[in-house]
This record gives C-alpha cells, sequence and structure tokens, in this order.
C-alpha cells in the first residue's frame, strides 16, 4: 500500500513539472469524455421525451381509416370511398375478443366562438364516450357525455386545455355555451393535458363532441335515412326532423306530446377514422388480423382484392421513432469513442517522450534498486491518472454542455449515472491500454546505458 502511495505521489510530481503538456495531453481524452456524457443525456432526454408521448396516444390503439380509390386509374386519395360505418365499431367489438373498446369518429373543421373571443381548434372531432378511455384521457373538471348524447345528437362537447384557456381565459368553461358553425353547444367537461404527440402537434387544442353532432350539425351529410318510432312522454323530449342530403336537426320542444324514442340511424355516410384498443399490448398483432378478416368479410371482398381500409398501430410507430432516436444516439457515441481512441494514442505518444526525457532518471532509480515491474507500475499509474483527470474534466463538460442545450434550446435532457461509471471505466482502460507500452519500454531499460544516456 505504501508503495503505491508513493507511486502516486511521484506521478502527481511528474505531471506537475510539465502542466500544460499533461493538459493538451488530457485533451482528447477531455473531449471524447464529454462528447460521450452529452450525446447520452440528450438521447436519454430524447427517448424519455417519445416514450411520454407513446402514454398520450392511449391504451394500445389501433386506427383505422378508409382506403384510397382510383377511377381510370387516378388516385382519389385516402379516404375517398365510404367503407368505414359505426356499426363496423359495433361488430368490432362483439366479434373480436381481443379488443377492449373501439370509437367510431369524425372530423370537422370551424370556428369557436364565446362572448367576443373565438379560437380555431386543430381539430373538431366527434366520438363516442369510449374515445376517452382509448386514448386515456380523463377530465380535468366537469364530466363527459354518454350514449345516450350520441344517440340523441346532443348540442354537448368536451374542450381541450388550449381553447379553454384560449376561449375562457382562466374562468370555468363548464356549463358555459360556445357557438360552432351557428350551433350553440354546452361545455360539459375540460380534459386534462396532454401536450405535445410524438409529431410535435398540440394534443390539447382539441374540441370533442358526440359523432352524431358533428355529422349531422356541423358537417354536411350524404345517403342520410333514419326511422323512428312514435311514442307518447309525459315530459318534453326531442323531435327529429329529416331534410334528405342535407342536416339532420333535432328541435327540443317545450311541452310535447308525441316524440321520438331513439332515432335509429339506418344508413348515412362514412366516418373519418375507427380507433380500437386492445386488451393488452400483446393481443394487438391478433386484433388486427381479426379485425382486417373480419371487415373483409363485412365489406365482401373477394379474395385477392385490396383492403378498403388502412389499419395502423399507432404504438408501433411511435417506439419505431423511440428505435430511430436511440439508434442515431448510439452512433453518436460510438463516434465520441472514436475520439477516446484517439485521445488515447496521444496520451501514448506523451508517455514514450516522457520516457525517453526520464532516460536518467530510469536508470538511476534502476541503480539503487528499482525493479522493472516497478518502474513499469510507475509510468503505468502516470498514464491512468491521466486519463482519470482527463475523464473527471469531461464528465464535468459533459454534464455543462448538456445542462446548456436543454436551457437554451429547450431541448429535453436527462442524466445518466451509468454513461458516468462507463467514461470513467473507459478513461482508466485507456489509460492501461495506451500507457502500457510506454511503460513496459521503460522498465526494459539497461540501467548502465540509461545511465549513460544524455
Amino acid at each position: 500500500m505504501l508503495f503505491f502511495y508513493r507511486t502516486l505521489r511521484m506521478a502527481l510530481h511528474a505531471l506537475r513539472r510539465n502542466v500544460l503538456r499533461s493538459a493538451l495531453t488530457c485533451l482528447g481524452i477531455i473531449i471524447g469524455v464529454a462528447a460521450v456524457i452529452a450525446i447520452v443525456e440528450i438521447g436519454n432526454g430524447s427517448a424519455f421525451a417519445i416514450q411520454k408521448a407513446i402514454a398520450t396516444l392511449g391504451s394500445n390503439v389501433i386506427q383505422l381509416d378508409p382506403s384510397s380509390t382510383a377511377k381510370a386509374g387516378v388516385s382519389t386519395g385516402t379516404g375517398s370511398s365510404v367503407t368505414l360505418t359505426p356499426a363496423d365499431a359495433d361488430a368490432i367489438l362483439a366479434a373480436c375478443p381481443t379488443v377492449r373498446w373501439t370509437a367510431p369518429s369524425v372530423d370537422c373543421r370551424g370556428q369557436v366562438i364565446y362572448g367576443n373571443r373565438n379560437w380555431s381548434p386543430r381539430n373538431i372531432q366527434g366520438t363516442t364516450p369510449s374515445y376517452l378511455s382509448i386514448r386515456d384521457w380523463d377530465l380535468q373538471e366537469g364530466a363527459g357525455f354518454t350514449d345516450e348524447d350520441v344517440r340523441d345528437a346532443a348540442a354537448v362537447c368536451l374542450i381541450g386545455q388550449t381553447p379553454a384557456r384560449e376561449l375562457f381565459q382562466g374562468a370555468s368553461p363548464v356549463g358555459k355555451e360556445v357557438r360552432i358553425k351557428n350551433v350553440v353547444m354546452k361545455v360539459l367537461g375540460v380534459l386534462k393535458a396532454k401536450g405535445a404527440n410524438t409529431g410535435g402537434q398540440d394534443q390539447d387544442d382539441f374540441f370533442i363532441a358526440p359523432w352524431t353532432t358533428v355529422k349531422y350539425r356541423l358537417s354536411s351529410v350524404r345517403n342520410i335515412s333514419i326511422t323512428a318510432t312514435t311514442a307518447t312522454a309525459a315530459s318534453s323530449n326531442k323531435v327529429s326532423q329529416v331534410y334528405p342530403d342535407q342536416l339532420v336537426q333535432l328541435y327540443p320542444l317545450a311541452a310535447a306530446t308525441v316524440a321520438v324514442d331513439s332515432p335509429q340511424i339506418t344508413r348515412f355516410s362514412d366516418i373519418d377514422d375507427l380507433f380500437v384498443s386492445a386488451i393488452t399490448p400483446q393481443d394487438i398483432p391478433l386484433a388486427m388480423n381479426q379485425i382486417s378478416d373480419l371487415l373483409r368479410q363485412r365489406h365482401h371482398l373477394k379474395a385477392g382484392d385490396p383492403d378498403d381500409f388502412n389499419i395502423r398501430d399507432l404504438t408501433e410507430i411511435s417506439e419505431a421513432r423511440t428505435s430511430t432516436s436511440r439508434l442515431m444516439a448510439n452512433l453518436l457515441v460510438c463516434v465520441a469513442l472514436i475520439s477516446l481512441v484517439v485521445g488515447g494514442v496521444g496520451v501514448m505518444n506523451i508517455m514514450l517522450v516522457s520516457v525517453t526525457e526520464r532516460t536518467r532518471e530510469i536508470g538511476l532509480r534502476m541503480a539503487v534498486g528499482a525493479r522493472a515491474h516497478d518502474i513499469l507500475v510507475q509510468f503505468l499509474i502516470e498514464a491512468i491518472l491521466l486519463c482519470l483527470l482527463g475523464g473527471i474534466a469531461g464528465i464535468l463538460l459533459g454534464r455543462g454542455a448538456s445542462i446548456a442545450v436543454s436551457t437554451m434550446l429547450h431541448w429535453p435532457t436527462l442524466p445518466s449515472m451509468t454513461a458516468v461509471l462507463v467514461a470513467v471505466g473507459v478513461s482508466a482502460t485507456v489509460g492501461v491500454v495506451f500507457g502500457y507500452y510506454p511503460a513496459w519500454k521503460a522498465s526494459r531499460l539497461d540501467p548502465i546505458e540509461a545511465l549513460r544516456y544524455e
């Protein structure tokens, strides 16, 4: 133990004799370690941000939308054909044992007005209550709409954090009425914040209502046919007035004895999307196969006919982005490790120069009883100490660079103790590998020739 303590003191003394040269020798190690630390922390932060965004997508989400069609060899684009209906959603839920929830969806754009303020949400989406369960989306305040609201095309809605902030400016939106496309809608609740998705879009800039409301009150509708039964009601209810190829509007009656009992929609135009949640992540591939087989059967597609729908696993798409991010980070780490190797070569060169400069010192130590092993250990400890000091400086520089990137560029970063330990281990390894040859060369010197060296 005393031997290693004295050897360490001698190594520190030798490094202090040439501070500038020692610092320049460490420069390659410092840059390499700093690059490894910064890249790993930025990569971890990016992966964490993507995983967080994946979690906002919901529980094992599968999305379906109509596929493109072609007329006279010209593609009319995705969603140009009427292929998906709410009946498909009901059939999938009933026939596919790996499916937990389904939710049809229709979209439209419009200006939401409240008082003298207005806002154009990124998306006005019509769906069912199951959509919130699929997306794991809770309410911050208020309550959601019900299946009865969907059947009645009720003028109710839920809003996200962004329109709530822009329209109500701190006041509670619950119970207030907003107007969109001349339709007055009551705000039932406010959704919790989800932040940006993996594509960078604001998920909180959202407006959700029953899909029947969006389809029949806010959007033009084609191919509508409604059947209803007439009943006597003691209390006020709603009556349905059907306008072919136009909107289905429901007007409340103050005092009615004749009412429509749950109008049943038998035929209507397509829905824009169909969201499905599998029971577990492992069930997603099987659920996709079951859904595909069922829809092909329901849509009367023959063998060899292309699907008239697209089916996507949203979680798999996001995880692919995470894998790509990790791959790029690993490639950059490899580049940083190459700079560590270059720094190690620099350490070896400087140690060879040091051996040459201290040849007489080596000969003198051997003359007074130092063994070859002692000389080897001395120079090896010097090389390791040089690399460790460079590694410590590189860790501080890399951590500072990570903090600077997070502060100035607002990139997500995540500290990694593993990266720090790896950096220290790599530094020590570089010292051993690239310092061994100069140390071995010093230990093999002939004492007489070393003493005669000028």
